[in-house]
């Protein structure tokens, strides 16, 4: 038997376990990418990759779309185009996936990680605001971190697990100091801050659609801005920088960064279905919230009152001394029932892969990363599964309370 904990989110589900989370493909998938076959246009060149760029593009409220094979390669080329350059600084979240602190690293830069907040988890504003206005410099061109000398050129907020993170305060210390903002969407596609769909604040945003996210190209990411010229470079970066198609002449060094016409085929025929997805996410929600609000040792997620979260990853929080047991306790209960979940990502500051990098403590994240634990929450997940999971995760903490009050009875 393969242990559940040892498969990767988006891994097709085996028989009779319940998987963290899993693509859905339930309309136009098969017919848009047999169309790609029997025409061969499966490379990075098609009708497909535009058409995915333009609804990316109207549903987050963006005048440009640039479609790359992952959301990575977006951050990547995001923070070129917003002037991060070697030694340079940018603050990012630190409880998130290591994907933007490792783009970060790729231009030379050093990520400064920031602490989330303790109710929505987010990226806490408050921390972004005290580091850019008593640990820097503003000479009123360059903003400079005092303790390193180096220039702080971006913000990179992560919108975690679906929930934007909280902007406006954001927003306006960067445009005070003249510093860049990049959103991290990657978790945040169809959610709203304000009203507004995520990827359409700052100066770029970007996507992913891996196998794990709301909606799925297998591989995939797209960069979105409102800047002409931030779009252009962007298309022309990710084209290895042609400069002439036929002599193949390249004046600047580029990237293979473009998504496949066959994956972007999927890309339209999951934006189709994406408000319906999105619809679900936040039912299976609900319905977790009912089962479990009134759990001893288990924390529900909030939604602010000035978002719209898609609870992309639903995700609980684990209080050991009044549930009896950790979340990586839980973990091992519900994956001996066959039943996967999985923790948050451990808080890049603790990572060994960046060692050097600038942050001072981040407590919230740490408490996070020790209490939380995500539960199944594909789109395809039945009522009757979803029950399953639930009765599982309150028989485990009824039994281990029982457990730990028998003692003290005694």
């Amino acid at each position: 038997m393969i242990p559940t904990e040892n498969l990767a989110p988006g891994t097709p589900p085996l028989a009779e376990f319940t998987p963290l989370i899993v693509p859905e493909f339930r309309g136009n998938e098969w017919e848009y990418v047999k169309e790609c076959l029997d025409t061969n246009w499966v490379s990075s060149v098609g009708t497909y990759v535009d058409r995915f760029e333009k609804l990316t593009a109207e549903r987050v409220g963006a005048k440009y779309a640039v479609a790359t094979v992952n959301g990575t390669a977006a951050l990547h080329i995001a923070l070129m185009l917003a002037g991060v350059e070697t030694n340079d600084e940018v603050l990012v979240s630190t409880l998130t996936f290591i994907a933007p602190a490792n783009a970060i690293r790729y231009v030379g830069a050093w990520p400064v990680f920031i602490d989330a907040e303790p109710k929505y988890w987010q990226i806490d504003p408050a921390r972004v605001i005290d580091f850019l206005e008593n640990d820097c410099r503003w000479d009123g061109h360059t903003l400079v971190n005092l303790r390193t000398g180096r220039r702080v050129k971006a913000i990179l907020p992560v919108h975690i697990l679906g929930h934007p993170a909280d902007l406006d305060p954001i927003l306006e210390i960067a445009a005070k100091y003249s510093v860049a903002v990049i959103e991290d969407a990657t978790e945040g596609l169809g959610a709203r801050y304000r009203g507004k769909s995520l990827g359409s604040f700052g100066q770029s945003a970007c996507f992913s659609f891996n196998g794990n996210k709301i909606i799925t190209t297998g591989g995939g990411g797209m960069l979105v801005t409102d800047d002409a010229r931030i779009a252009k470079r962007a298309k022309y970066l990710t084209t290895q920088a042609k400069d002439d198609p036929i002599e193949y002449v390249h004046n600047e060094i580029g990237y293979n960064y473009r998504l496949t016409n066959v994956l972007a085929a999927i890309g339209c025929a999951q934006m189709e279905q994406l408000d319906t997805f999105v619809q679900t996410k936040r039912q299976i929600a609900r319905r977790y919230e009912e089962s479990l609000s009134a759990v001893p040792g288990i924390q529900i997620p909030s939604e602010a009152d000035w978002a719209y979260a898609t609870y992309w990853m639903y995700t609980v929080l684990i209080d050991e001394s009044e549930s009896g047991l950790s979340s990586r306790d839980l973990l091992r209960e519900l994956n001996a029932q066959r039943i996967q979940t999985r923790p948050l990502w451990q808080p890049i500051h603790r990572s060994l892969a960046h060692p050097q990098a600038g942050s001072s403590s981040c407590p919230v994240a740490d408490l996070l990363y020790a209490k939380a634990l995500s539960l199944p929450c594909s789109v395809g997940l039945t009522h009757s599964a979803q029950d399953q999971v639930i009765e599982a995760v309150k028989s485990i903490l009824a039994k281990n309370q029982t457990a730990a009050e028998a003692p003290r009875s005694a």
